[in-house]
């Protein structure tokens, strides 16, 4: 049915209104039962055409399904999707460049690595649950390690390819994938001995991912089991470069001979994301937060801390830079770290860096002192707002 056309054929105006006569006034009446008609024929068909799309989408949607689990082996579990609220967050982790750019940064996946190649005794016949799976490789690294089973569970569209994976490496048998959130699946387990994820954001806690983490400690972790990584520390740094300063504010005083000033204040609330000059750094690291993955529950995400940061050079304070820190230690017989501070090996997180306003004259010996406070963006818990106090100012940064 040509619904468009013949709805614009009931717009179309009447060109001669009725001024006399009973044919007349019997022509328009007939004419406008007419349109009424019509105009009920279009709803109706309206409505099919929708009715007809959600039929499209849930086929759609049940081959997807019914395809997976009939091409899977019988140790795969595929959780039936629910409607999520992360639709944006989980479909950025369905595209391949991004899970590319994780497994090629080795200073992140080689410390995975060696933890569980080097810790066997942690692994050796113990059920292991990996929240978050991706590509599968950790769960790969456990079930090498001699994990007895090994669930993986992802709401991102990878964890097809890494069914694949898992298969053309033969640990069908070992490993068992589940799409879905954590916080909705049903595990084919009701406890587990380990728990691993690489979880972390920039800034450590961008994208809120430790708090699924907790949420699988906290339901399906057996007594006695252990989460890892298992401490992570966030650290900041004063920064000293009136060049990188210049390029980010002072720029936009003269934009070919325009003047766009008022850039500024939009520009300052947002983090940037960026690898450092470590000639830079203008004060050793504070430690602001220190989180136990097996303790730690929700509420200890958003805190507020006072930091002090001892000053090495007299110049000027252009901004405080964030990083974190990532320690396997618990009932490790070979313990493994790594940084992503900027004096260390660069990694994808980079590092977290709070421009201030106006630079900060400061002096060598001189202690900085400051206060920080993390909190969630209620609107996109996602993300987060950072408000940092050093001296006399203070402004609130996003992270998003």
């Amino acid at each position: 049915l040509p619904i468009s056309s013949d709805i614009e054929d009931l717009c179309e105006p009447a060109n001669v209104l009725p001024s006399n006569g009973l044919n007349d006034t019997v022509m328009l009446l007939e004419q406008l039962k007419h349109a009424e008609h019509r105009a009920k024929l279009a709803e109706a068909a309206l409505a099919r055409a929708q009715d007809d799309l959600q039929k499209m989408k849930q086929f759609a949607r049940d081959f997807v399904m019914n395809a997976d689990v009939g091409s899977s082996s019988s140790s795969s579990a595929i959780a039936d999707l629910q409607e999520d609220e992360d639709g944006v967050y989980f479909s950025s982790y369905g595209h391949y460049g991004i899970h590319e750019e994780m497994l090629k940064d080795k200073v992140r996946t080689e410390s995975y690595r060696d933890f569980i190649y080097q810790n066997p005794h942690i692994f050796k016949d113990k059920v292991v649950l990996d929240v978050g799976c991706g590509t599968g490789i950790l769960s790969l690294f456990a079930a090498k390690a001699g994990a007895k089973k090994v669930i993986g569970v992802d709401q991102s569209e990878i964890i097809y390819q890494a069914m694949d994976i898992i298969r053309l490496n033969k640990l069908e048998n070992t490993i068992t994938l589940v799409k879905g959130r954590i916080e909705e699946v049903d595990l084919p387990l009701e406890k587990v001995d380990v728990i691993i994820s690489e979880w972390m954001g920039y800034f450590l806690l961008f994208e809120s991912m430790l708090d699924s983490v907790i949420y699988a400690k906290d339901k399906y972790l057996a007594e006695g089991g252990s989460v890892y990584p298992d401490v992570c520390t966030i650290s900041l740094v004063a920064v000293g470069d009136m060049k990188k300063h210049a390029d980010k504010l002072l720029f936009w005083e003269d934009v070919y001979g325009f003047d766009m000033s008022c850039m500024k204040k939009a520009v300052i609330p947002e983090a940037v994301v960026e690898v450092l000059d470590p000639n830079t750094l203008i004060s050793p690291a504070s430690v602001i937060k220190h989180i136990d993955c097996n303790t730690a529950s929700t509420p200890d995400l958003e805190f507020s801390s006072d930091f002090t940061l001892t000053i090495t050079t007299s110049t000027k304070c252009t901004a405080v830079a964030g990083y974190f820190d990532i320690f396997f230690e618990k009932n490790c017989h070979n313990k493994v770290l790594f940084s992503t501070g900027p004096q260390c090996t660069r990694t994808h997180w980079k590092q977290t860096v709070f421009l201030l306003e106006k630079p900060i004259p400061v002096e060598a010996g001189e202690i900085l002192r400051g206060k920080i406070t993390v909190r969630k963006n209620r609107k996109d818990p996602r993300s987060l707002f950072i408000t940092l106090s050093v001296k006399e100012t203070q402004q609130t940064y996003s992270l998003q």
